[in-house]
């Protein structure tokens, strides 16, 4: 293993929060592997780049000759975590959470070496538990200590109502860290009173406390409220090497820089061309999940698109029991035997993908009220003339 003083330098860079780093310190000193945990509840079946934060350094930790455990939350996901929630999730069916579950790990391996992680499902121990167990799990923590959680407490000042399944999740995370004996648990900065209660579970079992490593949370394309496939404000990680390219090439110069720290861990150049750096940081995210033959083609493009050929444009018309902005979206995609998904469809509206003569058209609601010969551009690539 390197020196405890470099691995400290990799392993504490890009990160928002550590409780704390000299229990990091102390830790390494033992020259022997740490157990690194991270703990994810496939609610949806993709990863996006926001994701890739805290994957990547679970990815330092193995680079460094550390235990990666990655915590497939069959279980958790069932509760919901209610953190930065105003209400409570609604629930999944197990079939699904184990399809999401199959596609997150596939997706997380493009980020870990997949020989040297140790996969869990929390349901392994969970589904085991008797009503007993669960009482005296309960027991650990008090309804104080629940409260004082920054979500329960907003809810509770504005009269919105706090499910009691909800307060378990704190709970049921904390135990995982028990079950896989963690000594460091990573999560972005809005894991920390989760993160926090495993500590305290960990000391109530006798068991050295795990370190809180926080990574900060990634803004989605709007620059404003985190990467959330909800929001519709997401890469993500499977997407076609030219949808990936496109999305980080219309983020603004500010958010960039900070894409590139986060995602790279690389500071831009303050003396180059901005448009020239966020091609550069376009095209090594590409590569990175996809190819460099992928980047160099989407630059490629990128730098030709004033050239391109007039080309007759494939004749649509509107259903005519959908006058929807949604719904005539959907059915020009299908016309062109590129059918999409009613929440794909949604997200390109609202990033303003779809416009008319060159008009962007933001609401999924609206009626545009299409007339013959006007021009609905469906992406970059693709637009369809009204017939």
């Amino acid at each position: 293993m390197k020196p405890v003083a470099e691995q400290l330098e990799i392993l504490t860079s890009g990160t928002a929060q550590i409780v704390s780093e000299k229990e990091l310190a102390k830790k390494l000193e033992r020259g022997t592997p740490l157990r690194a945990k991270l703990g994810v509840d496939p609610t949806s079946p993709d990863l996006h780049l926001g994701h890739s934060v805290v994957l990547e350094k679970l990815r330092q930790f193995q680079m460094l000759g550390h235990q990666a455990v990655l915590i497939i939350g069959d279980f958790t996901a069932q509760i919901g975590d209610p953190t930065g929630r105003s209400k409570a999730r609604p629930p999944l069916s197990r079939e699904d959470i184990l399809v999401n579950a199959k596609t997150y790990t596939e997706q997380a391996f493009r980020i870990l070496d997949k020989e040297k992680t140790e996969i869990v499902f929390n349901g392994e121990w969970f589904n085991k538990m008797t009503f007993s167990d669960v009482i005296q799990l309960n027991a650990r923590v008090t309804m104080q200590q629940m409260l004082q959680r920054e979500d329960f407490k907003n809810r509770i000042a504005n009269d919105q109502e706090v499910r009691l399944h909800e307060i378990q999740y704190p709970i049921v995370q904390g135990w995982d860290s028990v079950e896989v004996r963690a000594d460091v648990e990573l999560g972005g900065t809005d894991q920390l009173f989760n993160i926090l209660v495993g500590r305290d579970m960990q000391k109530s079992e006798g068991m050295e406390p795990q370190v809180v490593m926080c990574m900060p949370l990634l803004e989605g394309l709007d620059g404003v409220q985190k990467m959330s496939k909800s929001l519709g404000n997401y890469v993500g990680i499977c997407e076609p090497a030219g949808e990936m390219f496109g999305k980080l090439m219309s983020v603004s110069d500010e958010l960039m820089a900070r894409y590139s720290t986060l995602l790279l861990g690389e500071e831009i150049d303050p003396d180059a061309h901005p448009l020239e750096t966020k091609k550069a940081m376009a095209a090594a995210l590409v590569t990175r999940y996809h190819s460099e033959e992928a980047a160099q083609k989407e630059i490629d493009n990128w730098n030709n698109r004033g050239n391109l050929e007039e080309v007759e444009l494939p004749a649509f018309s509107p259903p005519a029991d959908r006058s929807d902005l949604l719904g005539i979206v959907g059915a020009a995609f299908q016309s062109i035997d590129e059918p999409k998904s009613g929440s794909d469809i949604r997200r390109l509206i609202q990033q303003g993908s779809i416009q008319i003569d060159g008009e962007k058209v933001t609401d999924p609601k609206a009626e545009p009220g299409l007339e013959a010969g006007q021009v609905l551009k469906l992406n970059k690539k693709r637009s369809v003339r009204i017939g």
